[in-house]
């Protein structure tokens, strides 16, 4: 008798956590939770089943079909945008090979189930590649076609992904004599810079704003990578979780498109450094952009429009800047380095 299970990949991540701890909340019991690293010990209680293993291994592809019945997939396995820049084939594996991987998973899952396995897939902003600052400054909030031009690995896996799952959706072996019936249900979510209270950011090149907060709470020195000037947009991790579960939940007959762009607010860098600096006056940080990593930033858009999936599928943050730092980020992580002290900036 094969389990049902709601798949989670990259379970072990920041959003991963996040996204488990939110399944729990709603009452799901039938967590498959998977990492190529030992889960936090944190969210395993939340997992029914709990696997260490790796997405490229064929033979952990091939239990999963034959031991666990897979309506839902969460795959938010990657290697991130700044270390795939230092190992690019190997991103290229990890981001794209284990992703097809998966994929095939899903066409096997869908024809045991008589159904299509919905496939949610968290993309990124860099995805899109913007030539100079002039241009970027100029273009303002993307559309989901527009700019796809990537400058990192990441950019290029994420993109290319994206591709796979449409194809998987809508053109998989349509040359064969027989054409299959049930493959996947792929929606994809292009993220902007996601900021979590809970966890340390790990390899992110939109990190500068998260690592800045999570330093000045902790009355560490932070010397930030980018231009004061520069500027991108984020979301506080809760709406990102939030945005993954309303796009899975949504029946496809209102979904007019495979790829969304979402997003919360834009600041500037000096912008993130005076909001950390109303919680923690005191917070040590400098600029020191770095040539390369500023020039990926600098390929990203300054803001996504994100009114198509507002429109299909009911799409509204729940955190503007103000509430995201206010009511989110600022206590919790004050919580979690200072043990729950407030000052009375805090309050404001």
């Amino acid at each position: 008798m094969r389990k049902e299970v709601v798949l989670v990949t990259g379970a072990g991540g920041e959003m991963g956590q996040a996204l488990i701890r939110r399944l729990a909340e709603g009452g799901a019991r039938n967590i498959l939770a998977l990492d190529v690293r030992p889960l936090p010990e944190a969210i395993i209680p939340a997992c029914q089943i709990a696997i260490q293993g790796d997405l490229l291994d064929t033979n952990l592809i091939d239990r999963l079909v034959a031991e666990y019945s897979i309506p839902r997939i969460f795959h938010l396995a990657a290697l991130l945008s700044t270390r795939s820049e230092y190992t690019p084939e190997a991103a290229h594996h990890v981001n794209v090979d284990g992703t097809l991987h998966l994929l095939k998973l899903a066409v096997d899952q869908a024809s045991w189930l008589g159904q299509p396995v919905k496939f949610i897939f968290p993309s990124s902003i860099a995805v899109f590649g913007l030539p100079d600052r002039e241009t970027k400054a100029s273009a303002g909030a993307v559309k989901e076609w527009a700019w796809n031009n990537p400058a990192t690995m990441y950019g290029c896996n994420k993109l290319y992904a994206e591709h796979l799952g449409r194809y998987y959706s809508l053109h998989y072996r349509q040359l064969a004599a027989e054409q299959p019936r049930n493959t996947v249900d792929f929606r994809a979510i292009r993220f902007p810079g996601l900021i979590s209270a809970f966890t340390v950011p790990s390899g992110g090149t939109s990190d500068y704003g998260p690592e800045m907060l999570h330093a000045a709470a902790q009355k560490q020195p932070y010397a930030c990578f980018v231009r004061e000037d520069t500027t991108m947009p984020f979301m506080a991790m809760p709406d990102a979780i939030k945005a993954l579960l309303l796009l899975g939940d949504a029946p496809r007959e209102a979904l007019s498109a495979q790829i969304y762009n979402v997003t919360s607010f834009s600041l500037s860098a000096r912008e993130f450094e005076a909001e950390v600096r109303r919680a923690f006056p005191e917070a040590q940080i400098t600029f020191e952009p770095d040539r390369r990593r500023q020039g990926i930033v600098d390929s990203w858009p300054v803001d996504m429009d994100d009114s198509r999936a507002r429109r299909d599928w009911g799409w509204q943050p729940d955190y503007d800047l103000r509430r995201a730092f206010d009511e989110y980020l600022i206590p919790n992580i004050r919580q979690q380095y200072t043990g729950g002290k407030q000052t009375t900036e805090s309050k404001k």
